[in-house]
């Protein structure tokens, strides 16, 4: 077989895989303008007379209200992550602090117990604190939760600062604010900006936590496209539209941010 047949093949297969995986994607999208007798209907179609009918009942169920819980609570947590990452990483990796690897095995260990373990304790706390349903507590959990990944992450970019940039920085007599700040964070924004968007994608999908620790005020988008599967029927025209709307700002982040995540997540590929 010759590298262009194999090459060919390759690119072949890629597409199968590419469609593969879009297709449901393409699909709810195509759900979302059909009538709900024709969504939910045994025999699909690809043809049909398009209508904004579901889009018009999601917003009708008061979706433009947990869109907002959405957006407040994963653009919070985002923002409290990237400030306590970046010196926490910056401490783990250029300003070595004492026990580098048991304090980068207590970040990550805290990942590993699931929320299902952890849910009951800090829904009686929330509980007896008074802080229940609240928008911004639960920015504030999330941010807990995404926390030690992007300390990993930060820590491995800050790794691939040239050490000499910063020994030069200090023989010029710069402190530590500009030492990071000014000199450092330029060098690894790329990857700090794709620590950022996993926070906010991780943070903007989450359903476990919305579900236990929220009722009505602060109930985000998850636990409402949940909403429209219960003993009447599915919905599917309603819930495909509402999924619809629900994806289009991660995928706006991340095509804003695109150039960035893929210089960030190809951060010390080559040397």
């Amino acid at each position: 077989m010759t590298r262009a047949t194999r090459n060919g093949l390759v690119t072949v297969l890629t597409w199968v895989l590419v469609l593969v995986f879009f297709f449901p994607v393409f699909w709810m999208v195509l759900n979302g303008f059909k009538p709900e007798a024709v969504a939910s209907s045994a025999h699909p179609k690809l043809f049909f007379t398009p209508s904004t009918e579901g889009y018009r009942l999601a917003m009708d169920r008061g979706m433009q209200g947990y869109l907002i819980n959405s957006v407040t609570a994963s653009v919070t947590a985002t923002i409290i992550v990237v400030v306590l990452a970046i010196p926490a990483a910056y401490a783990l990796s250029i300003r070595r602090v004492k026990n580098v690897e048991g304090a980068l095995t207590f970040f990550i260990s805290t990942r590993f117990m699931p929320l299902a373990a952890v849910v009951l304790p800090l829904f009686m706390i929330l509980k007896t604190l008074g802080l229940l349903d609240n928008v911004y507590v639960l920015a504030v959990i999330y941010a807990g939760v995404n926390l030690p990944v992007a300390v990993w992450m930060m820590r491995s970019f800050f790794l691939e600062v040239p050490f000499e940039i910063i020994e030069a920085c200090r023989v010029d007599g710069a402190g530590l604010g500009r030492e990071i700040f000014r000199v450092a964070l330029p060098l690894v924004l790329p990857g700090v900006a794709s620590a950022a968007l996993i926070t906010f994608i991780f943070s903007w999908n989450e359903y476990f936590l919305a579900t236990l620790l929220t009722s009505s005020a602060a109930r985000t988008t998850p636990p409402f496209l949940g909403s429209f599967v219960d003993g009447r029927g599915q919905f599917l025209a309603v819930l495909s539209a509402a999924s619809t709307i629900a994806a289009l700002p991660v995928i706006l982040a991340g095509w804003v941010a695109q150039k960035q995540l893929v210089r960030g997540l190809s951060m010390g590929a080559i040397k």
